[in-house]
């Protein structure tokens, strides 16, 4: 009787390392940084603890990777600047929400007050959000301007992943869609 061939376990750094950051992000975005732990992000990612450690080298790390993961406000702003409150309104109230994007939120959310967090969070959100927007928008007043353009998003975001904006028909989402695409283009035009 020949015995069964045993092929073994395959490696790959990049699907381990893609496996990690998804488990991370499910666990801060559920739990918030200061509760999610290795343990329970590697359990997730089906790994043991010290391949997430060996991977990131420490839980502040894998946040970091997570948050320069979750992308920039860059593609928001290709497109013509004139219709940039149409295109910023239509995804964040009408186009399906990225479960990654709305994930980030949420870790946002439960762990801006860590005092481990928080530093990186803020930090993430002015190199990926405030200066890219700043550097779009121009002008002497450019921070303002860009931080209400963010304070609109965020709540618009929220709103949306909190209950998608209290507004069961699409009549009403459209209604809604176009004013908040006029705050936004006036904030936006707005010297």
């Amino acid at each position: 009787m020949s015995q069964p061939e045993c092929t073994p376990r395959s490696r790959n750094a990049a699907a381990t390392r893609a496996a990690i950051l998804a488990a991370a992000r499910a666990r801060f975005a559920e739990e918030g940084y200061d509760v999610a732990s290795i343990r329970g992000i590697a359990g997730e990612a089906g790994i043991d603890p010290a391949l997430v450690l060996r991977y990131f080298g420490s839980k502040e790390d894998l946040l970091a990777e997570v948050l320069a993961d979750s992308g920039s406000v860059r593609d928001l702003l290709e497109g013509p600047r004139e219709e940039f409150g149409a295109r910023a309104a239509r995804m964040l109230l009408l186009e399906p929400m990225a479960d990654h994007k709305l994930a980030v939120l949420q870790i946002i959310l439960r762990s801006a007050s860590s005092p481990k967090a928080g530093p990186m969070i803020r930090r993430n959100t002015q190199v990926a959000f405030y200066e890219p927007m700043e550097e779009w928008l121009g002008g002497e007043d450019a921070p303002i301007r860009a931080r209400t353009l963010g304070a609109i998003i965020m709540g618009a975001a929220m709103s949306r992943a909190i209950d998608n904006n209290g507004l069961d028909d699409p009549a009403d989402r459209e209604r809604l869609c176009q004013r908040l695409a006029e705050a936004l283009q006036q904030a936006v035009e707005r010297p």
